[in-house]
């Protein structure tokens, strides 16, 4: 019985590390670089300069249904109404990296 407990509980770890989310793995000090290299003139602190209610706050990437990396990356990827598509100028490495950096800095509250 032991042993079986103990195979799956390899398993579980096993799949848990191998199937992942790409964000758990991202890079936030890059991710801060790129941001503030692409996404800092417009997004400054969290902020919005082009729609203020908008923001990059916890609240607002909730409210907006962008409080995970799956929708940031989706965003940043292919760009929305008056935000531009990143796709062709960062790689996908180093969006998955702002995504992280971007909820890590909503969690601090910017």
């Amino acid at each position: 019985m032991k042993r079986i407990i103990s195979v799956l509980l390899l398993g579980i770890a096993i799949f848990t590390f191998a199937f992942s989310s790409p964000a758990l793995a991202a890079d936030t000090v890059n991710g801060a670089k790129v941001f503030a290299a692409n996404c800092a003139s417009c997004h400054a602190g969290g902020k919005n300069l082009v729609q203020a209610n908008k923001s990059l706050k916890k609240d607002d990437l909730e409210k907006y249904g962008l409080y995970s990396a799956e929708a940031i990356i989706s965003q940043v990827t292919n760009g929305k109404n008056a935000m531009p598509a990143f796709k062709g100028r960062l790689k996908a490495e180093q969006i998955e990296d702002v995504a992280a950096y971007v909820l890590e800095q909503a969690d601090k509250g910017w």
